[in-house]
């Protein structure tokens, strides 16, 4: 919008992670808003829920809302650009728009699919990957190009007989805001090193692995002062903390509650690591978490329990130290060595992360390259 195109955002109701609406939000209120000057358009969707149930029917609903969104609309877009988080059928509304209307769309692709589904949930019905690998496939072929954050994203699309000339590696960036802070040294954190995780926390960050770390720092290094502190909230949260109190390691743990994005790096920079790590599975390795780059951006030295695509960031950019998805031995060694570190030794990891988002994933850049993208294919037409 700065760069003076008018956008409008079709989305849902606000509800991820918690399940539930925000406050103020319900399935027929507030249906239209403006945010800085773009018009956002909120069409009717069930909440998430907690279970597997209600999340399929928090899919269809915005299936269906998007269809008669479709029928009605009187909005003319020259683009439609869909962010392409999981489910993949987010992006149907969108696709209908540019059929009907006879304009490009593209996808942002964030979780591949129907793969994402079946290393995540562990689905082993085959009609059922079958159906969502036909909708799958629907959806990138009626995309006129899919951008991908990872380049490791290609393969797995080449294999689905998606041309790659219709692919391009578009990487995530952070905000703004995202800025290293003068770090704050208040509430005991001289007494310990505070490694602290934010975002989702669900069954893919693979977050067991924490108490198993911590139990292991607490029984063969009892003079390192180690605090995890967990900003927050999603499904695996409850689960999380009841086996931190199951291991009498709640001294370890802080727990804050999800915080608005914009007061992330205030809380990175009271901490002088920050923790990434994700399961072990096909799609993961070839993932980028979201939280690396703000990480990065923040410039906090990292340490990751994560294999892959973004263990190679980490390792290539020099801002820290990676460890298996599965190896809390490795990772409580890793985390005592960057304790140990002296203030020049993470200065470095701290200025090297800031460099390395600067060079490859600063958003100016990014958007430079997206504008420059659409006016170069500004000729093309829907499919």
């Amino acid at each position: 919008m700065k760069r003076g195109y008018k956008v409008t955002v079709v989305t849902g109701k606000p509800n991820y992670p918690t399940g539930k609406f925000y406050k103020g939000y319900g399935f027929l209120k507030k249906r239209k808003e403006n945010y800085n000057g773009i018009d956002i358009i909120r069409l009717p969707i069930t909440p998430r829920g907690k279970n597997y149930f209600t999340l399929s029917i928090n899919y269809i609903s915005y299936i269906v809302s998007g269809f008669f969104w479709n029928l009605f609309t009187k909005i003319k877009a020259d683009y439609i650009f869909a962010f392409g988080t999981s489910p993949i059928t987010q992006a149907l509304p969108g696709i209908w728009y540019a059929k009907k209307h006879k304009v490009p769309c593209y996808i942002y692709l964030q979780d591949l699919w129907p793969e994402s589904v079946q290393y995540m949930t562990e689905v082993k019905n085959k009609l059922l990957l079958k159906i969502l690998g036909r909708i799958s496939d629907y959806v990138y072929k009626n995309c006129n190009y899919i951008f991908v954050p990872s380049k490791g994203f290609i393969h797995f699309l080449t294999n689905r007989r998606i041309e790659e000339e219709k692919i391009v590696y578009w990487p995530q960036y952070a905000e703004e805001f995202y800025v290293p802070l003068k770090k704050n040294t208040s509430e005991g954190s001289k007494e310990s090193f505070n490694i602290i995780f934010t975002g989702n926390i669900g069954i893919a960050q693979g977050l067991e692995i924490l108490p198993k770390t911590a139990e292991i720092i607490k029984n063969d290094y009892p003079n390192s002062k180690i605090k995890f502190n967990i900003v927050g909230d999603g499904r695996y949260k409850h689960n999380l903390i009841e086996e931190i109190k199951r291991l009498g390691l709640e001294d370890m743990f802080k727990f804050t509650p999800y915080q608005p994005s914009e007061k992330i790096p205030e809380l990175i920079a009271q901490n002088d690591a920050g923790f990434l790590s994700l399961k072990d599975n096909p799609i993961f390795r070839v993932t980028i978490p979201a939280k690396l780059q703000s990480y990065l951006a923040c410039g906090v030295p990292i340490v990751a329990a994560i294999n892959g695509e973004a263990a190679n960031i980490i390792t290539e950019s020099k801002t820290g130290l990676c460890s298996p998805p599965d190896d809390a031995k490795a990772l409580a060694e890793n985390i005592v060595k960057l304790s140990k570190s002296n203030r020049d030794q993470l200065s470095e990891f701290s200025k090297n992360a800031r460099n390395y988002y600067e060079y490859n994933f600063e958003k100016k850049k990014l958007f430079d390259q997206l504008e420059k993208f659409f006016q170069d294919k500004q000729n093309i037409g829907g499919n």
